[in-house]
């Protein structure tokens, strides 16, 4: 007897000694009598005998179709296990097909731990080829054995062998998955069931509805629905609900409708909450007038609305602005007998808030409560949020207070409110006030013993306190242990600290207790800036395994934080992730991209997303337009501005300060200054007062322009007007003088008549608007480059004695000034500075002080400046490459030029069309005809032709040294570009 032989003749003995069977456990001798029980004498022990008998005569085959049928025919799990052993003790090794059977028997059975034995030790480790029974009946095995990747792995043979599995194996694979939380692993099951054509068993669809629809993949779900319903199984209510909702969510409300129309023609009726659910979508959706009809209907029908159904509805109307309607429904409600609640109340102050009318919502929340009707947490959270907008700081400390004495429960939307409108640091003290009043109003904790959060308390010791708090909450409530928590989390994220964060995560899944939506948002923010991206996404996938379906917040955080970063593909990408789930993107996530393809000055692309979104049926709010006016402004699209500045008063968007700002800057810029001063005029009439950022837009316009004179004036009646100067302004001036230090090749433009009227027809309008009188203004004349260094000189000593926090973008002003004027020692000092106070230098910094070494003669100092950029943790850029190159070819150093265009083409980067020129100009200078044509060839690879004095150079040098075929060539290229240039112009 073999070792296989051997263990598996012992497992059967130690089987068999806990069942009464008398069979031995030794193998007999031929000539040995049978030693099967003779009394009582049946069919089975016959047929044991005859086998006895078939192997005694040497007949095994015959022996083991006999055994076989015994297996097959036994009515217990003990009896096919006797017919193995027996088979094994007389030298007969049984078939697969005996095998099969006992495997069967043992997973119907349900010992299942015994069937994978004989599955592994019989059959695999023998080599015996696995049928279609051996498959389905191990698929069932090692589902009920949890093993769900063997048994996936089983039913995929199944499929590869072109093996139709059975129901029982779909089903219990199906449950199986939907089980572990694995709701696609099911899906996919399912979709092979179904291409099989096996008929699945009703909790199947059930819960792969549920699951799917639990985490967001609704079309996967109506597909199971659909399989559902074509194959003849009656659906029930709990599926429509399910489905309706799920829809209601995705605000795909029209297929929610078509759904309850489906389940009305199976003849359920539908109830108060999804008649509340359909309205409530179509409110949210500001289709109103469907609303009504809905409305209309559940009335018809017999189906009494309740209150949160006439709330859905006046929501809907007054934030449309509807109010009379929205009364009318107030008026109806009453008159059925359901009195205002909280909810109702709530809705007309967060009116009155929107409207900016905070006195009467506070008036309105005195009258709730002398009517005995408790105000909401939201009630306060809006009105806290509008006087934060009013800067009514000291009645929003009172307002939280008289919160917190009536005993409600600030919750994370309050948190996100007050932490928005307090200094930066504060988070986690906040935090920590919030659940001090969590563990006094609602667990009666005694504080006495845990100190109150000071402005001068380490942060650590109140994290300290923090996890106190949290210990005694979670002892004594842990529903709100969880708010507590939530808060804490969003905290801690919003300060930075991530890492006790994730610990804070990690104790809450260790008490069963699942963060909230607004935690795991804040979460993924915090990670994305960072800079673990990864990470962020795998937070996300967690998040929906767990249940919680991305938001809007969700996909809105992901888009912002890779436009910062200025990776407009992924966020793209998640566009389109949220189109293909059924989520309709909101405003705020197009204005992202917009925003971020605007300032990369890809505005065809721009516009591309803005009638993208036109056509999912999202309308631009006023935020929308600004971005879209501004980024066709600052890319010198004036008119298309201006026609869609005129668009958004034709639908009614009132225009706000920044709207008109963006316009008049956009105009200014292309030289449309009397259609500016239309706008300007406009804006004033509408009482908007011109403020630092309209003066600021235009001091930025003239100063490029180069009209200091009239760009002084500017700064000079700003500051009569008694407008402060930010930050900004004084980069703008700084920037915008700098750079014009340097000399302006060819004359000066000299402005036409009716372009100087625009000008003063622009400041007069300023001028009117300040009611000032009418003095003579500060006349700065500029006619030399000298005056220029002074007055940006003068400007660097202004901004260094006002109270400003310089930035990196200001430090590069002051930096690029003190270059222009050759002050190279100075500009180094600022560097100094700019470190000393934490502020790091940016490419920005780095190409303006290599710039500045190359116009001084400092060859030597610009390369080594370069070569610390790495060093530094500052790799250099496109354009710091391109400044050296142009520096070095200018200054005779031409291998160090090519060698560096080289490097460039290796790190996936290429020169700009002004580098290669540079290049070209000087291998032609130098006649080095070989790497000219090199370059040629590189600029027609991205796309650049030479300029036509470069080609001639060219053309005359291949000539000289007898190379025609390339001349040639060169020549045809000239000959095409001024073919080109003709056609154009």
């Amino acid at each position: 007897m073999t070792k296989h032989r051997l263990g598996l003749h012992n497992w059967l003995c130690f089987y068999l000694s806990r069942t009464t069977r008398p069979f031995t456990t030794f193998p007999l001798p031929a000539e040995a009598t049978s030693c099967v029980p003779k009394t009582p004498i049946n069919h089975k022990t016959l047929c044991f005998s005859l086998a006895e008998n078939l192997i005694v005569r040497g007949l095994l085959d015959s022996a083991q179709k006999v055994i076989q049928r015994i297996i097959k025919q036994s009515s217990s799990v003990s009896e096919a296990i006797s017919a193995v052993e027996f088979s094994i003790s007389h030298g007969v090794e049984p078939d697969a097909t005996s095998y099969n059977f006992l495997i069967r028997q043992l997973v119907t059975s349900g010992e299942t731990r015994k069937a994978e034995v004989v599955y592994v030790d019989c059959i695999l480790n023998r080599g015996i080829e696995l049928n279609h029974s051996v498959l389905n009946s191990m698929v069932i095995c090692y589902c009920n054995l949890g093993k769900l990747e063997e048994a996936k792995l089983l039913f995929d043979k199944l499929l590869d062998m072109k093996l139709v599995p059975c129901s029982s194996a779909c089903n219990e694979l199906i449950k199986g998955f939907c089980g572990q939380d694995r709701i696609l692993d099911g899906f996919d099951v399912f979709v092979e069931a179904i291409n099989a054509e096996v008929l699945l068993c009703f909790s199947c669809y059930n819960k792969l509805v549920d699951g799917l629809c639990f985490r967001g993949y609704l079309d996967e779900a109506l597909y199971v629905f659909d399989i559902l319903c074509d194959r003849g199984v009656p659906p029930t209510v709990h599926l429509f609900k399910t489905l309706v909702r799920s829809l209601c969510k995705r605000d795909r409300v029209e297929e929610a409708q078509l759904l309850c129309m489906d389940m009305e023609s199976f003849g359920f009726v539908l109830d108060k909450v999804m008649y509340t659910t359909l309205i409530n979508s179509y409110s949210k959706t500001q289709k109103m007038k469907t609303a009504m009809m809905v409305f209309l209907r559940m009335l018809k029908l017999g189906c009494e609305p309740d209150k949160y159904t006439y709330n859905t509805l006046i929501n809907g109307f007054i934030n449309l602005g509807m109010f009379d309607k929205g009364w009318v429904l107030h008026q109806q409600m009453v008159e059925f007998g359901l009195e205002p609640d909280a909810v109702s109340y709530q809705i007309m102050i967060a009116k009155y808030c929107k409207d900016h009318k905070v006195d009467r919502a506070l008036t309105l929340l005195d009258d709730m409560i002398q009517c005995n009707v408790a105000p909401s947490v939201h009630s306060y959270t809006a009105l806290i949020s509008a006087l934060y907008k009013e800067n009514r700081l000291a009645e929003v400390d009172n307002l939280y207070r008289k919160m917190l004495y009536t005993g409600l429960v600030p919750d994370h939307v309050v948190f996100f409110t007050l932490i928005n409108n307090h200094p930066r640091g504060s988070e986690i003290s906040l935090a920590c006030t919030f659940l001090r009043a969590i563990a006094k109003n609602s667990c009666g904790i005694d504080l006495s013993y845990i100190p109150s959060p000071t402005s001068r308390k380490v942060t650590t010791d109140i994290m300290l306190d923090i996890d106190c708090l949290l210990g005694e909450i979670v002892a004594r409530n842990l529903p709100l242990a969880s708010i507590a928590f939530n808060i804490y989390i969003i905290a801690l994220c919003l300060g930075g600290k991530l890492c006790s964060a994730q610990l804070c995560m990690d104790k809450m899944a260790s008490l069963s207790l699942q963060p909230s939506l607004s935690a795991y948002n804040s979460m993924i923010k915090c990670l994305y800036q960072k800079g673990l991206l990864e990470d962020a996404k795998f937070l996300v996938d967690v998040m929906q395994d767990q249940g919680q379906v991305p938001n809007q917040a969700t996909f809105l955080i992901m888009v912002t934080e890779y436009c910062k970063q200025g990776d407009i593909q992924s966020a793209f990408e998640v566009l389109d992730q949220m189109e293909e789930s059924g989520l309709k993107p909101s405003v705020a996530i197009y204005d992202s991209i917009i925003g971020c393809l605007g300032k990369k000055k890809r505005i065809d692309e721009a516009l591309g997303v803005f009638q993208r979104m036109l056509e999912a049926g999202i309308y631009p709010d006023e935020t929308m337009f600004v971005t879209m006016i501004n980024a066709l402004s600052r890319n010198g699209r004036a008119i298309q501005a201006h026609e869609l500045f005129d668009k958004m008063l034709e639908d009614g968007v009132q225009p706000s300060h920044y709207a008109y700002t963006a316009l008049i800057n956009g105009l200014v810029k292309k030289n449309m200054i009397e259609k500016g001063c239309v706008y300007l005029n406009r804006m004033i009439e509408e009482g908007f007062k011109p403020n630092t950022v309209l003066y600021t837009s235009l001091i930025k316009q003239f100063l490029r322009k180069r009209e200091f004179e009239f760009a002084f004036k500017l700064v000079d009646l700003m500051e009569r007007s008694e407008i402060e100067r930010d930050l900004v302004t004084y980069i703008t001036l700084v920037s915008g003088v700098s750079r014009n230090i340097r000399p302006l090749d060819g004359k000066w433009l000299v402005p036409q008549r009716r372009y100087e009227e625009s000008k003063e027809m622009l400041f007069r309008l300023l001028h009117q608007s300040a009611i000032l009188p009418k003095e003579k203004c500060l006349k700065i004349l500029v006619s030399s480059q000298e005056q220029i260094k002074f007055l940006a000189l003068c400007l660097i000593n202004e901004v260094k004695n006002t109270p400003l926090m310089p930035n990196l973008y200001l430090y590069n002003g002051i930096i690029s000034g003190f270059c222009w004027t050759g002050s190279m020692e100075d500009a180094y000092k600022h560097l100094d500075s700019m470190q000393n106070e934490g502020i790091q230098p940016n490419q920005v910094t780095f190409t303006i002080l290599i710039d500045g070494h190359f116009r001084s003669g400092e060859i030597d100092r610009a390369v080594r400046l370069f070569n610390r950029m790495n060093a530094q943790g500052c790799p250099p850029d496109n354009i710091v490459y391109n400044t050296l190159i142009r520096g070095l070819c200018k200054h005779g150093r031409l291998m160090d030029a090519l060698s560096l265009s080289y490097t460039m083409l290796k790190k996936g980067l290429a020169p700009s069309k002004a580098s290669y020129e540079s290049l070209l100009s000087s291998l032609c200078a130098n006649n080095w005809s070989v790497h000219a044509l090199k370059i040629c060839h590189d600029m027609l690879v991205n796309k650049y032709v030479p300029c036509g004095h470069n080609l001639k150079l060219l053309i005359c040098i291949l000539d000289e040294e007898n190379m025609w075929h390339e001349a040639r060539f060169m020549y045809d290229l000239l000959l095409k570009k001024r073919r080109f240039m003709m056609n154009t112009s």
